[in-house]
């Protein structure tokens, strides 16, 4: 007589998202308190990259409502050129959210595979990545951390921005003052400590272009404080060679991108319309590119792992509590549990783009202001934390503002702003390999070792934020951190 062998329990996919959903496949990544891994929906058969957070390691690094402010970023942005979320769930043991899948592998990876790179292809890149940021910025989104590891490539080679950890909005009522982002990559504004807002991507971008045709960045340091002087100081010195590496239109676009002075820096005044109008882009085909029906120059290699493989293995051999499908406890008073668990349960809602149309949680602001788009302003006293928020009152009149899908990067992304609103730092969570550590004010998550950068400083991202609970930083934009 055979033995009778358990059938698996039907998928109720009428129902809320969860786990139950999607095929667990390879680990692709992990950092301080989450993983990530490969996911099929069992039902779209559509892939997927699952992230992952544990709620207690989460709880132990004082991040439970960077993630919730996450998760609620993420839910308001559509493009082509974002890893968009398209899932949000939790269970007794983690927070869950389901992103596009990016195969490709992130530019780090190439720059530290191939070198640096051809000028034709910095170009391409270059051109999707400001029609992601004119899309966010047209949101009042600050992305504050660009750079070559924060942009995936899919299979064909076309990038997107990934990773909204210390992602804000910003408002033109107050500036954003908090140190944030990964120190190479700050913008002089940021360190400055004078008030910033949207420009800083700009910044960001052109070190990062420098860096991807040079493979060096432009402003270097063995010391923090080195680094900063170099980036506040420093002339941006290019290669002896340079002409015979590069054409002298991407010298002058790398150049205006690298400006000190906001208000002659490329993209901080007419937005995506001075980006198309530079010489450095002659030719592009900008409708074509924003509907994606542009050829990628570079298409990565489909046969070869674009990431570290070590992953997978390490979840085979080394993890003594492996990710399956678990159903929640019943019956469980949510008032009785821990604060930072009552949070989740309150903020980390399910999310199903194919059920739910994409909102913002910033309120509209009131009549007679001088804002664009959807901000909160909120008191700037500390030790408040996520619930306190008037963004928490979701059915609030005036609450969460719902927003349509977006099929490419908006064609009203040509906006000009002045400093205004105000901001947040916290702790980075990163799907790479990473350590956390906070001293004093600074507090230092994630550090990444990123081959070609030699001893350089800034490595690290950084947030200026001193943790009082759950909140990271005395500046709340719209909720607290």
């Amino acid at each position: 007589m055979g033995i009778l062998c358990c059938k698996p329990e039907p998928v109720d996919f009428d129902g809320p998202v969860d786990l139950y959903h999607f095929y667990l496949l390879r680990a692709v990544g992990k950092g301080a308190f989450g993983k990530v891994r490969v996911v099929q929906h069992k039902q779209t058969k559509n892939l997927y990259a699952l992230k992952y957070i544990n709620k207690a390691k989460c709880i132990k690094m004082r991040a439970v409502s960077n993630i919730i402010q996450e998760r609620r970023l993420l839910e308001e942005i559509e493009s082509p050129f974002v890893c968009n979320l398209r899932y949000a769930f939790q269970d007794d043991e983690n927070m869950f959210m389901v992103l596009d899948l990016m195969l490709g592998g992130d530019l780090r990876f190439h720059l530290d595979r191939n070198g640096n790179m051809r000028e034709d292809i910095v170009r391409f890149y270059v051109a999707e990545i400001s029609l992601a940021l004119a899309y966010l910025h047209s949101i009042q989104i600050v992305h504050r951390d660009l750079k070559p590891d924060n942009v995936l490539l899919d299979e064909k080679g076309h990038a997107h921005i990934t990773d909204f950890n210390i992602a804000v909005h910003f408002s033109t009522r107050r500036a954003l003052t908090s140190v944030a982002g990964s120190m190479a990559y700050m913008a002089p504004e940021v360190l400055a400590k004078r008030g910033y807002l949207n420009s800083v991507d700009w910044w960001s971008l052109g070190v990062m272009a420098y860096e991807l045709l040079f493979g060096r960045r432009p402003f270097r340091g063995k010391t923090n404080s080195a680094l900063t002087h170099s980036i506040m100081h420093d002339k941006c010195i290019f290669p002896d060679n340079v002409g015979k590496m590069v054409s002298a239109e991407a010298v002058s676009f790398i150049n205006a991108l690298l400006e000190r002075d906001v208000k002659k820096r490329i993209g901080c005044r007419g937005g995506i319309t001075d980006i198309k109008s530079h010489p450095f882009f002659a030719g592009m085909d900008w409708e074509a590119l924003e509907a994606k029906e542009a050829i990628p120059p570079f298409e990565p290699d489909s046969k070869k792992a674009n990431f570290d493989a070590t992953h997978e293995l390490e979840e085979l051999l080394l993890e003594d509590n492996p990710l399956k499908a678990r159903k929640r406890k019943e019956d469980v008073d949510i008032n009785s549990l821990p604060p930072e668990l009552r949070l989740m349960e309150d903020h980390f809602l399910p999310f199903d783009h194919l059920k739910q149309r994409r909102r913002s949680y910033f309120k509209t602001p009131r009549q007679g202001t001088n804002d664009v788009g959807t901000v909160s302003q909120i008191s700037g006293s500390t030790g408040v934390a996520l619930a306190d928020q008037p963004l928490a009152e979701m059915d609030a009149p005036g609450g969460p503002c719902p927003r349509p899908h977006s099929t490419s990067s908006v064609a009203a992304s040509n906006v000009s702003l002045t400093l205004g609103s105000n901001g947040q730092a916290h702790p980075q969570y990163t799907i790479r390999p990473g350590s956390a550590s906070a001293t004093g004010k600074v507090a230092v998550v994630g550090l990444r070792s990123e081959k070609g950068a030699g001893a350089d400083a800034g490595q690290e991202v950084i947030s200026d934020a001193r943790s009082n609970g759950h909140v990271a930083d005395p500046e709340k934009s719209g909720y607290a951190t």
